[in-house]
Protein backbone atom coordinates (compact mmCIF):
# COMPACT_ATOMS: atom_id res chain seq x y z
CA UNK A 1 0.00 0.00 0.00
CA UNK A 2 1.40 3.42 -0.95
CA UNK A 3 2.27 5.63 1.99
CA UNK A 4 0.60 8.65 0.39
CA UNK A 5 -2.81 6.95 0.50
CA UNK A 6 -3.32 7.80 4.15
CA UNK A 7 -7.12 7.90 4.10
CA UNK A 8 -7.21 4.09 3.75
CA UNK A 9 -5.16 3.51 6.94
CA UNK A 10 -6.57 3.09 10.44
CA UNK A 11 -6.28 6.26 12.48
CA UNK A 12 -3.96 4.69 15.12
CA UNK A 13 -1.28 3.98 12.49
CA UNK A 14 -0.90 7.61 11.44
CA UNK A 15 1.79 8.44 14.04
CA UNK A 16 3.87 5.47 12.86
CA UNK A 17 3.60 6.56 9.25
CA UNK A 18 4.68 10.01 10.25
CA UNK A 19 7.87 8.58 11.69
CA UNK A 20 8.55 6.52 8.59
CA UNK A 21 8.04 9.40 6.21
CA UNK A 22 10.25 11.91 8.04
CA UNK A 23 13.90 11.92 9.00
CA UNK A 24 14.50 10.81 12.59
CA UNK A 25 16.21 13.72 14.41
CA UNK A 26 19.72 13.04 15.63
CA UNK A 27 20.05 11.66 19.17
CA UNK A 28 20.74 14.21 21.84
CA UNK A 29 23.94 13.95 23.83
CA UNK A 30 23.54 11.65 26.81
CA UNK A 31 26.99 11.45 28.40
CA UNK A 32 27.83 14.07 31.02
CA UNK A 33 30.02 16.81 29.47
CA UNK A 34 32.65 16.35 32.22
CA UNK A 35 32.93 12.66 31.30
CA UNK A 36 33.28 13.48 27.60
CA UNK A 37 36.06 16.01 28.26
CA UNK A 38 37.83 13.47 30.49
CA UNK A 39 37.63 10.79 27.79
CA UNK A 40 38.99 13.23 25.22
CA UNK A 41 41.90 14.12 27.50
CA UNK A 42 42.49 10.43 28.21
CA UNK A 43 42.79 9.60 24.51
CA UNK A 44 44.83 12.75 23.77
CA UNK A 45 47.42 11.66 26.34
CA UNK A 46 48.11 8.51 24.34
CA UNK A 47 50.42 8.72 21.35
CA UNK A 48 48.35 8.53 18.18
CA UNK A 49 51.04 6.42 16.53
CA UNK A 50 50.54 3.73 19.20
CA UNK A 51 46.80 3.34 18.52
CA UNK A 52 46.29 0.46 16.04
CA UNK A 53 43.35 0.84 13.64
CA UNK A 54 41.75 -2.34 15.01
CA UNK A 55 41.96 -1.30 18.64
CA UNK A 56 39.34 -0.11 21.10
CA UNK A 57 40.77 3.40 21.28
CA UNK A 58 40.66 3.72 17.49
CA UNK A 59 36.87 3.44 17.74
CA UNK A 60 36.66 6.32 20.21
CA UNK A 61 35.28 8.88 17.73
CA UNK A 62 33.91 11.92 19.53
CA UNK A 63 31.65 12.92 16.64
CA UNK A 64 29.18 10.61 18.37
CA UNK A 65 28.11 10.41 21.99
CA UNK A 66 30.28 7.89 23.91
CA UNK A 67 27.38 6.33 25.82
CA UNK A 68 24.74 6.44 23.06
CA UNK A 69 23.44 3.04 21.99
CA UNK A 70 23.87 1.05 19.89
CA UNK A 71 27.67 1.35 19.65
CA UNK A 72 28.18 -0.46 16.35
CA UNK A 73 30.93 1.65 14.76
CA UNK A 74 32.08 4.12 17.43
CA UNK A 75 33.12 3.38 21.03
CA UNK A 76 32.72 -0.30 20.26
CA UNK A 77 34.86 -1.37 23.23
CA UNK A 78 36.98 -0.08 26.08
CA UNK A 79 34.29 1.61 28.11
CA UNK A 80 31.02 0.86 29.87
CA UNK A 81 28.33 3.37 30.81
CA UNK A 82 25.66 3.57 33.47
CA UNK A 83 22.21 2.10 32.67
CA UNK A 84 20.85 5.56 31.86
CA UNK A 85 23.81 6.19 29.49
CA UNK A 86 24.84 9.39 31.26
CA UNK A 87 28.06 8.40 33.08
CA UNK A 88 31.13 6.31 32.28
CA UNK A 89 31.49 3.53 34.89
CA UNK A 90 34.31 1.39 33.49
CA UNK A 91 37.39 1.81 31.31
CA UNK A 92 38.92 -1.53 30.34
CA UNK A 93 41.43 -1.16 27.55
CA UNK A 94 42.61 -3.94 25.30
CA UNK A 95 46.33 -4.88 25.42
CA UNK A 96 47.26 -3.05 22.21
CA UNK A 97 50.65 -1.61 23.28
CA UNK A 98 49.22 1.88 23.79
CA UNK A 99 51.92 4.29 24.96
CA UNK A 100 51.48 7.62 26.67
CA UNK A 101 50.57 8.91 30.10
CA UNK A 102 47.53 8.73 32.34
CA UNK A 103 45.91 12.17 32.32
CA UNK A 104 45.15 13.84 35.67
CA UNK A 105 41.72 14.64 34.18
CA UNK A 106 40.80 11.01 34.76
CA UNK A 107 39.59 12.44 38.08
CA UNK A 108 36.50 13.85 36.32
CA UNK A 109 35.11 10.34 35.79
CA UNK A 110 33.65 10.37 39.28
CA UNK A 111 31.35 7.37 38.68
CA UNK A 112 34.19 5.12 37.52
CA UNK A 113 34.20 1.75 39.32
CA UNK A 114 36.80 -0.05 37.15
CA UNK A 115 39.99 1.26 35.54
CA UNK A 116 42.03 -1.40 33.74
CA UNK A 117 44.95 -0.34 31.52
CA UNK A 118 46.93 -3.56 31.95
CA UNK A 119 49.50 -4.92 29.51
CA UNK A 120 50.20 -1.73 27.60
CA UNK A 121 53.05 0.80 27.59
CA UNK A 122 51.78 3.66 29.74
CA UNK A 123 54.58 5.58 31.44
CA UNK A 124 55.13 8.50 33.76
CA UNK A 125 53.60 8.98 37.21
CA UNK A 126 50.25 7.83 38.50
CA UNK A 127 48.40 11.15 38.96
CA UNK A 128 47.51 11.98 42.56
CA UNK A 129 44.15 13.26 41.31
CA UNK A 130 43.11 9.61 40.96
CA UNK A 131 42.03 9.93 44.60
CA UNK A 132 38.89 11.74 43.36
CA UNK A 133 37.51 8.46 41.99
CA UNK A 134 35.52 7.71 45.12
CA UNK A 135 33.50 4.93 43.46
CA UNK A 136 36.56 3.07 42.16
CA UNK A 137 36.52 -0.60 43.16
CA UNK A 138 39.18 -2.08 40.86
CA UNK A 139 42.39 -0.36 39.71
CA UNK A 140 44.56 -2.49 37.41
CA UNK A 141 47.66 -0.92 35.85
CA UNK A 142 49.64 -4.17 35.65
CA UNK A 143 52.43 -4.59 33.08
CA UNK A 144 53.07 -1.01 32.01
CA UNK A 145 55.96 1.39 32.61
CA UNK A 146 54.53 3.66 35.29
CA UNK A 147 57.24 5.26 37.44
CA UNK A 148 57.58 7.47 40.47
CA UNK A 149 56.05 6.72 43.85
CA UNK A 150 52.67 5.29 44.67
CA UNK A 151 50.75 8.51 45.40
CA UNK A 152 49.75 8.72 49.09
CA UNK A 153 46.38 10.06 47.96
CA UNK A 154 45.56 6.57 46.68
CA UNK A 155 44.70 5.69 50.26
CA UNK A 156 41.61 7.92 49.90
CA UNK A 157 39.98 5.36 47.59
CA UNK A 158 37.70 3.96 50.28
CA UNK A 159 35.69 1.79 47.85
CA UNK A 160 38.78 0.10 46.37
CA UNK A 161 38.66 -3.71 46.52
CA UNK A 162 41.50 -4.67 44.16
CA UNK A 163 44.75 -2.82 43.44
CA UNK A 164 47.19 -4.30 40.94
CA UNK A 165 50.13 -2.17 39.75
CA UNK A 166 52.56 -5.06 39.41
CA UNK A 167 55.26 -5.18 36.71
CA UNK A 168 55.97 -1.45 36.54
CA UNK A 169 58.80 0.84 37.71
CA UNK A 170 57.34 2.29 40.90
CA UNK A 171 59.88 3.46 43.48
CA UNK A 172 59.88 5.08 46.89
CA UNK A 173 58.03 3.88 49.98
CA UNK A 174 54.60 2.42 50.48
CA UNK A 175 52.17 5.04 51.86
CA UNK A 176 51.92 4.99 55.66
CA UNK A 177 48.13 5.10 55.51
CA UNK A 178 47.68 1.84 53.56
CA UNK A 179 45.51 0.57 56.41
CA UNK A 180 42.93 3.28 55.61
CA UNK A 181 41.68 1.22 52.64
CA UNK A 182 38.89 -0.62 54.47
CA UNK A 183 37.55 -2.61 51.51
CA UNK A 184 40.81 -3.64 49.85
CA UNK A 185 40.93 -7.42 49.39
CA UNK A 186 43.75 -7.87 46.91
CA UNK A 187 47.00 -5.88 46.75
CA UNK A 188 49.64 -6.68 44.14
CA UNK A 189 52.63 -4.36 43.72
CA UNK A 190 55.09 -7.09 42.70
CA UNK A 191 57.95 -6.48 40.28
CA UNK A 192 58.59 -2.82 41.05
CA UNK A 193 61.37 -0.93 42.85
CA UNK A 194 59.61 -0.17 46.11
CA UNK A 195 61.84 0.26 49.16
CA UNK A 196 61.56 0.69 52.90
CA UNK A 197 59.60 -1.34 55.42
CA UNK A 198 56.06 -2.64 55.50
CA UNK A 199 53.48 -0.18 56.87
CA UNK A 200 50.30 -1.26 58.61
CA UNK A 201 48.29 -3.11 55.99
CA UNK A 202 44.59 -2.84 55.02
CA UNK A 203 42.49 -4.68 57.62
CA UNK A 204 40.39 -6.84 55.29
CA UNK A 205 43.14 -8.00 52.95
CA UNK A 206 42.89 -11.52 51.49
CA UNK A 207 45.96 -11.50 49.22
CA UNK A 208 49.22 -9.57 49.62
CA UNK A 209 51.80 -9.69 46.81
CA UNK A 210 54.95 -7.56 46.93
CA UNK A 211 57.34 -9.92 45.19
CA UNK A 212 60.64 -8.67 43.73
CA UNK A 213 60.95 -5.20 45.17
CA UNK A 214 63.61 -3.74 47.49
CA UNK A 215 61.65 -3.91 50.74
CA UNK A 216 63.79 -4.40 53.83
CA UNK A 217 63.81 -4.69 57.61
CA UNK A 218 61.99 -7.31 59.62
CA UNK A 219 58.54 -8.68 58.87
CA UNK A 220 56.82 -6.54 61.50
CA UNK A 221 53.90 -7.74 63.59
CA UNK A 222 52.46 -4.21 63.53
CA UNK A 223 51.92 -4.46 59.77
CA UNK A 224 49.77 -7.58 60.10
CA UNK A 225 47.86 -6.90 63.33
CA UNK A 226 44.16 -7.55 62.89
CA UNK A 227 44.47 -9.21 59.46
CA UNK A 228 42.13 -12.05 60.30
CA UNK A 229 41.21 -12.80 56.67
CA UNK A 230 44.66 -12.81 55.10
CA UNK A 231 45.19 -16.02 53.10
CA UNK A 232 48.14 -15.39 50.76
CA UNK A 233 51.43 -13.62 51.55
CA UNK A 234 53.90 -13.27 48.66
CA UNK A 235 57.00 -11.34 49.76
CA UNK A 236 59.76 -13.23 47.94
CA UNK A 237 62.78 -11.59 46.30
CA UNK A 238 63.14 -8.66 48.68
CA UNK A 239 65.65 -7.90 51.44
CA UNK A 240 63.71 -8.83 54.56
CA UNK A 241 66.00 -9.80 57.43
CA UNK A 242 65.94 -10.98 61.02
CA UNK A 243 63.74 -13.71 62.45
CA UNK A 244 60.29 -14.56 61.12
CA UNK A 245 58.49 -14.73 64.43
CA UNK A 246 55.90 -17.18 65.66
CA UNK A 247 52.93 -14.81 65.48
CA UNK A 248 53.19 -14.87 61.67
CA UNK A 249 52.22 -18.52 61.30
CA UNK A 250 49.29 -18.03 63.67
CA UNK A 251 47.46 -15.57 61.42
CA UNK A 252 44.03 -17.24 61.52
CA UNK A 253 43.32 -17.55 57.78
CA UNK A 254 46.86 -18.00 56.45
CA UNK A 255 47.18 -20.60 53.66
CA UNK A 256 50.15 -19.73 51.43
CA UNK A 257 53.46 -18.09 52.39
CA UNK A 258 56.34 -17.22 50.06
CA UNK A 259 59.31 -15.42 51.61
CA UNK A 260 61.97 -17.08 49.47
CA UNK A 261 65.04 -15.14 48.32
CA UNK A 262 65.33 -12.76 51.24
CA UNK A 263 67.91 -12.42 54.04
CA UNK A 264 66.02 -14.01 56.93
CA UNK A 265 68.31 -15.56 59.55
CA UNK A 266 65.78 -17.37 61.72
CA UNK A 267 62.26 -18.74 61.83
CA UNK A 268 60.05 -19.45 64.82
CA UNK A 269 57.37 -22.04 64.14
CA UNK A 270 54.83 -22.50 66.90
CA UNK A 271 52.48 -25.42 67.10
CA UNK A 272 49.25 -24.58 65.26
CA UNK A 273 46.68 -23.11 67.63
CA UNK A 274 42.93 -23.48 67.61
CA UNK A 275 42.51 -20.01 66.10
CA UNK A 276 45.51 -19.96 63.76
CA UNK A 277 47.79 -22.00 61.53
CA UNK A 278 45.37 -24.82 60.86
CA UNK A 279 44.83 -23.89 57.22
CA UNK A 280 48.47 -23.50 56.20
CA UNK A 281 49.00 -25.32 52.89
CA UNK A 282 52.29 -24.10 51.41
CA UNK A 283 55.42 -22.45 52.87
CA UNK A 284 58.48 -21.35 50.88
CA UNK A 285 61.41 -19.99 52.90
CA UNK A 286 64.10 -21.10 50.47
CA UNK A 287 67.22 -19.13 49.60
CA UNK A 288 67.53 -17.23 52.87
CA UNK A 289 70.19 -17.41 55.62
CA UNK A 290 68.14 -19.32 58.16
CA UNK A 291 70.27 -21.06 60.77
CA UNK A 292 69.47 -23.73 63.33
CA UNK A 293 67.63 -27.01 62.94
CA UNK A 294 64.75 -27.88 60.58
CA UNK A 295 61.60 -26.69 62.42
CA UNK A 296 59.84 -29.81 63.65
CA UNK A 297 56.59 -27.97 64.35
CA UNK A 298 55.85 -27.62 60.64
CA UNK A 299 54.87 -31.29 60.80
CA UNK A 300 52.02 -30.34 63.11
CA UNK A 301 50.18 -28.19 60.56
CA UNK A 302 47.35 -30.52 59.50
CA UNK A 303 47.01 -29.65 55.79
CA UNK A 304 50.56 -28.51 54.98
CA UNK A 305 51.40 -30.09 51.62
CA UNK A 306 54.40 -28.08 50.37
CA UNK A 307 57.45 -26.98 52.39
CA UNK A 308 60.65 -25.45 51.07
CA UNK A 309 63.63 -24.57 53.27
CA UNK A 310 66.16 -25.10 50.52
CA UNK A 311 69.52 -23.31 50.40
CA UNK A 312 69.66 -22.00 53.93
CA UNK A 313 72.12 -22.84 56.73
CA UNK A 314 70.19 -25.57 58.50
CA UNK A 315 72.08 -28.21 60.49
CA UNK A 316 71.25 -31.40 62.32
CA UNK A 317 68.91 -34.18 61.29
CA UNK A 318 65.68 -34.18 59.32
CA UNK A 319 62.84 -34.52 61.85
CA UNK A 320 61.28 -37.98 61.88
CA UNK A 321 57.91 -36.22 62.01
CA UNK A 322 58.42 -35.05 58.40
CA UNK A 323 58.45 -38.70 57.31
CA UNK A 324 55.19 -39.43 59.13
CA UNK A 325 53.27 -36.47 57.73
CA UNK A 326 50.65 -37.79 55.34
CA UNK A 327 49.61 -34.43 53.88
CA UNK A 328 53.17 -33.53 52.81
CA UNK A 329 53.59 -33.89 49.03
CA UNK A 330 56.52 -31.55 48.25
CA UNK A 331 59.60 -31.12 50.44
CA UNK A 332 62.71 -29.16 49.49
CA UNK A 333 65.54 -29.24 52.02
CA UNK A 334 68.42 -29.27 49.52
CA UNK A 335 71.38 -26.94 49.86
CA UNK A 336 71.73 -27.09 53.65
CA UNK A 337 74.08 -28.97 56.02
CA UNK A 338 71.75 -31.72 57.20
CA UNK A 339 73.30 -34.94 58.50
CA UNK A 340 72.28 -38.52 59.25
CA UNK A 341 69.76 -40.24 57.03
CA UNK A 342 66.32 -39.14 55.87
CA UNK A 343 63.22 -40.56 57.57
CA UNK A 344 62.04 -43.76 55.89
CA UNK A 345 58.62 -42.29 55.18
CA UNK A 346 60.15 -39.66 52.93
CA UNK A 347 62.27 -41.85 50.67
CA UNK A 348 59.67 -44.64 50.37
CA UNK A 349 56.59 -42.44 50.03
CA UNK A 350 55.20 -40.30 47.24
CA UNK A 351 56.86 -37.05 48.36
CA UNK A 352 58.55 -35.04 45.59
CA UNK A 353 61.32 -32.48 46.04
CA UNK A 354 64.98 -32.74 47.02
CA UNK A 355 67.25 -33.58 49.95
CA UNK A 356 70.39 -33.22 47.84
CA UNK A 357 73.43 -31.01 48.40
CA UNK A 358 73.46 -31.68 52.15
CA UNK A 359 75.73 -33.73 54.41
CA UNK A 360 73.52 -36.80 54.69
CA UNK A 361 75.55 -39.94 55.34
CA UNK A 362 72.88 -42.21 53.90
CA UNK A 363 70.45 -41.19 51.16
CA UNK A 364 69.31 -44.04 48.89
CA UNK A 365 70.32 -43.53 45.29
CA UNK A 366 67.05 -45.16 44.31
CA UNK A 367 65.14 -42.16 45.66
CA UNK A 368 64.77 -39.09 43.46
CA UNK A 369 64.70 -37.06 46.67
CA UNK A 370 68.41 -37.76 47.09
CA UNK A 371 69.34 -35.84 43.95
CA UNK A 372 71.57 -33.94 43.47
CA UNK A 373 74.45 -35.64 45.30
CA UNK A 374 75.59 -34.65 48.80
CA UNK A 375 78.29 -32.08 49.60
CA UNK A 376 81.93 -33.19 49.75
CA UNK A 377 82.99 -34.45 53.18
CA UNK A 378 85.53 -31.66 53.58
CA UNK A 379 82.83 -28.98 53.36
CA UNK A 380 80.62 -30.83 55.83
CA UNK A 381 83.46 -31.26 58.35
CA UNK A 382 84.27 -27.58 58.10
CA UNK A 383 80.62 -26.65 58.67
CA UNK A 384 80.55 -28.73 61.84
CA UNK A 385 83.82 -27.42 63.17
CA UNK A 386 85.97 -30.30 62.00
CA UNK A 387 83.73 -33.08 63.27
CA UNK A 388 80.68 -34.80 61.87
CA UNK A 389 78.45 -33.13 64.41
CA UNK A 390 75.23 -34.41 65.80
CA UNK A 391 72.10 -32.44 66.24
CA UNK A 392 68.54 -32.95 67.30
CA UNK A 393 65.73 -31.11 65.57
CA UNK A 394 64.13 -28.34 67.45
CA UNK A 395 61.19 -26.01 66.81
Amino acid sequence: MALHNLNLLPYFLLPLISLLSNHIPPAQALTAPSDISALKAFKASIKASSIPPWSCLASWDFTTDPCALPRRTHFTCGLTCSPDSTRVTQITLDPAAYSGTLTPLISQLTQLSTLDLSENSFSGPIPSSISSLSKLQSLTLRSNSFSGSLPPSITNLKSLESLDISHNFLSGFLPNAMNSLPNLRRLDLSFNKLAGSLPKLPPNLLELALKRNSLSGSVPKSAFTGLTQLEVVELSENSFSGTLQSWFFLLPSLQQVDLANNSLTGVETPKPAGNGGGGLVAVDLGFNRIEGYPPVNFAGYPVLSSLSLRYNRLRGRIPLEYGRKKSLKRLYLDGNFLIGQPPTGLVTGDVSGSLGDNCLQVCPASSNLCLPSQKPNAICKQAYGGGKGKGKPRS
